[in-house]
């Protein structure tokens, strides 16, 4: 079994000096936890915040990027993977795969040749946008969508995808968007991290005719951990913590200087106040997968934590570590290895073949 998760935000953490070599204290993600945690790839995103313009955003992907070779590098039990047949190799030799993808397409600006640079440098996937809309298309975080899905140039993007074998994200972007996807891209696409909007009413969620659309398309749904998308109660619970403008304030400080030992503190000590919230159990994941199995079958749903992008995680799920409990649950619920496999990894491993083959 290739255990996969389509989602970390794992080069945001490394540029805020975090050393992934080591099992750190309130690190989700780090290679001793992903170990235990039997993972054997992730995709490692080079999240830019919307709040960039596009010249600022490639400047922080490269970066991004850079030191995400570099850490892949000297890590001496990872190895960069371009393919399935990569990571396959990978796993044979007992090396951890790190994939890259690239959550906002605001890096590329309006130039396709930016999408070739950055599949020359290793990104395999690009979720169109972020909380704004950008030149691609309108986000679900939209009020009123400057595109009303996919601008002309964002269909031109979805084509070039296609072309190079760019795996198209849809997390993220809005329903008009997402079905503007569908229609134009002849290859499966995925959401690497998003979850049932029948279950939790987010905008972030796909909705049941969504995910019938995705499915017919080939594409898989990639199940999120952030409780905010799993379960609407703990909307209310954040809220009445009134933690959010606290953790923000704090956050922006720790990454303003990741050095400081101070702010690294109390960064760490928002994260515990989170924590001690209470969260929907790591089950509730489960419940989204039996949702989309309900409709479409296993073929279509996968694992995309959004760990180390996200501030709080479902009880019992606090680090990568723990991801065997979502097989054993699954397994409580009757599923067979064979169903387990398909939804650990390969699933996605499929839909990435079928992109590379639809080139």
């Amino acid at each position: 079994m290739f255990v996969l998760d389509s989602h970390c935000d794992t080069p945001s953490q490394i540029i805020r000096l975090r050393d992934l070599r080591l099992d750190s204290d309130h690190s989700q993600v780090d290679f001793p936890k992903l170990r235990r945690g039997g993972v054997d790839g992730s995709f490692f995103a080079l999240y830019t915040p919307a709040s960039l313009s596009s010249g600022e955003a490639r400047v922080y992907a490269d970066r991004l990027l850079d030191a995400t070779l570099d850490s892949v590098a000297a890590s001496g039990s990872a190895r960069l993977a371009l393919s399935p047949e990569e990571a396959l190799e990978n796993k044979g030799k007992g090396l951890f795969s790190v994939f890259i993808g690239m959550e906002n397409a605001s890096p590329i600006g309006g130039d396709l040749g930016l999408l070739t640079y950055y599949y020359n440098r290793g990104v395999r996937y690009v979720t169109l946008c972020h909380s704004r809309d950008n030149l691609v298309c309108d986000s679900c975080a939209s009020a009123n969508g400057t595109w009303n899905g996919l601008s002309p140039f964002g269909r031109e993007v979805v084509r070039r995808m296609n072309e190079l074998g760019l795996i198209v994200d849809v997390s993220h972007i809005s329903d008009s968007s997402f079905y503007d996807v569908i229609k134009t891209s002849k290859a499966p696409v995925v959401a690497t991290h998003s979850c049932c909007r029948a279950l939790c009413s987010h905008p972030r969620n796909m909705t049941d005719d969504m995910i019938r659309a995705l499915a017919a398309n080939g594409g898989v749904i990639q199940i999120n951990f952030y409780p905010l998308f799993l379960s609407d109660s703990f909307s209310k619970v954040l809220a009445d913590s009134r933690l959010e403008e606290t953790c923000d304030k704090v956050e922006e400080a720790f990454i303003a200087d990741p050095a400081d030992g101070g702010k690294r503190a109390s960064w760490y000590s928002v994260l515990d106040r989170l924590s001690a919230l209470e969260r929907p159990s790591y089950k509730r994941i489960v419940d989204h997968i039996d949702h989309v199995v309900s409709l479409v079958g296993t073929d279509h749903v996968g694992l995309g934590s959004d760990f180390d992008g996200i501030a709080v995680t479902p009880e019992g799920m606090d680090d990568v570590s723990a991801l065997p409990k979502i097989f054993d649950e699954m397994r409580s619920r009757g599923y067979n290895e064979a169903e387990i496999e398909k939804v650990a990894g390969a699933n996605f491993l499929r839909l990435w073949n079928e992109v590379i083959r639809s080139r």
